[in-house]
């Protein structure tokens, strides 16, 4: 009996590992960035902390991209206005 539970949980973890493969490679796509684009950034890791976080910009830019660093990671050249 416990074998067979082990083996239905096993097949089940199975089928719910293909199924969400199935849906992630329907739906994602990869990023095509060009030196030059206009991106957003993020401001979710940001140590912005003016008033209250429902009054915050959720993203500041654009911003041009200067270097592509890695698939997913690129350099941008900030402005004045958000400059360190």
């Amino acid at each position: 009996m416990w074998k067979r539970a082990c083996d239905t949980a096993a097949r089940c973890i199975a089928e719910a590992k293909q199924y969400n493969k199935q849906r992630w490679d329907k739906f994602h796509m990869e990023p095509d960035f060009q030196e030059g684009d206009q991106v957003l950034v993020s401001t979710l890791n940001s140590n912005n902390h003016k008033g209250p976080k429902k009054m915050r910009d959720s993203f500041l830019g654009p911003f041009t991209i200067n270097q592509l660093i890695g698939k997913n990671a690129v350099q941008v050249k900030h402005t004045e206005q958000h400059s360190r």
